[in-house]
């Protein structure tokens, strides 16, 4: 295993530059971009005595202080491309100002979007101006369980003179999209969590649509709260997306390497590797959205009818016979609002789900 500290994941990412003719050699081809994503625990969530469960970092201005300092010192020193910050502490206005005062006289473009429902975190995202153009921002409320959000940001490269001394005006354009997906605490939120990357990859197609982009990269970073192991890790493969730090490192998909690197501890006190950034270049094949998004569910769900279908065999098979009836007469288009009745209609357990 490789570990990093706390939820730490930066790599490189490299990102071919559009040119009207051949580039004369790969070294003028290809500008080095690098991003950092990290889920920084915000304080608020942050316990400091296991006998006492309420009792919070936020609630000792000193602690966090110090802890946010290291953190921003550590960015600042590392100075990535593009930061990507999961659980940023919205509601506070000290933390929220100190980050945007210190990235912004660094010279980063700063954005940030709380969760809904005042849940008092969110996310920040923040790219240097020495590498990019701002063309727009987007924000997406996925208004579900968890009220988890996402952000799009869609750029154009600068090159820095150090990447290419070539004069050609054509810039290469990126989309950039950080979230902080649930957490899978039972079987009915692991599809929705699989249904929030769904309405990510809706999103981004709807917006490369609409503003005729064609092909663009595009970047997937954030927590996503699911190992390599899991149906949300396998959708997004089968839309071409690769992991970065995988690539790097040169590690696959088999089982071997499943859990060659972790990146953080989670609140049950398990190491996992769960932080992911994700390219997906424009010509990579890739299955429609749909199609993908149908089969992943669909799996989710046959595991957990297939597991629950035992305790009470006569009242199951009905279920199972009905929600058969269901899909073949094409009512597949809210799988998540049919899962969730069949997991209170089957009992499914809300026992920690390892996976799916």
């Amino acid at each position: 295993m490789e570990p990093s500290p706390g939820h730490r994941r930066e790599m490189m990412l490299r990102v071919p530059q559009a040119t009207a003719s051949p580039p004369s050699s790969m070294a003028d081809e290809l500008c080095h971009i690098s991003c950092t994503t990290f889920n920084i625990l915000a304080p608020i969530y942050k316990r400091l005595d296991k006998q006492n469960q309420s009792l919070r970092e936020s609630d000792f201005r000193a602690f966090w202080l110090s802890r946010n300092q290291m953190i921003l010192e550590w960015l600042l020193m590392e100075r990535t491309s593009i930061i990507c910050l999961q659980e940023f502490w919205t509601g506070n206005e000290e933390l929220v100002h100190m980050y945007e005062d210190k990235l912004c006289d660094a010279g980063y473009f700063t954005f940030q979007l709380a969760r809904t429902n005042n849940r008092g975190d969110g996310l920040l995202m923040a790219v240097h101006k020495d590498y990019f153009r701002i063309l727009n921002y987007r924000e997406l409320l996925f208004n579900d369980f968890g009220d988890r959000v996402a952000q799009l940001l869609h750029v154009q490269l600068t090159i820095p003179s150090s990447c290419s001394n070539r004069k050609n005006d054509t810039r290469q354009e990126l989309l950039i999209v950080n979230t902080h997906l649930l957490f899978p605490h039972n079987s009915s939120l692991s599809i929705a969590r699989l249904h929030q990357v769904y309405k990510i990859l809706q999103y981004v197609e709807t917006y490369q649509r609409e503003n005729k982009l064609g092909g663009v990269p595009v970047v997937l970073s954030g927590d996503w709260n699911g190992s390599k192991r899991g149906r949300v890790y396998k959708f997004l493969r089968s839309q071409g997306f690769a992991s970065s730090y995988d690539i790097a490192h040169k590690y696959t998909d088999s089982d071997d390497d499943a859990h060659r690197w972790v990146s953080h501890r989670n609140h049950r006190g398990n190491i996992c590797g769960v932080d992911f950034i994700w390219l997906r270049n424009p010509n990579e094949p890739t299955k429609p959205l749909k199609t993908s998004w149908a089969e992943a569910a669909f799996g989710i769900i046959k595991v957990v009818l297939i597991n629950s279908f035992f305790s009470f065999f006569p009242f199951k098979l009905f279920s199972l016979q009905f929600f058969l009836i269901l899909v073949h007469d094409g009512v597949q288009s809210d799988l998540v609002s049919l899962f969730f009745l069949f997991s209170s209609v089957l009992h499914i357990d809300s026992g920690y789900v390892s996976d799916m």
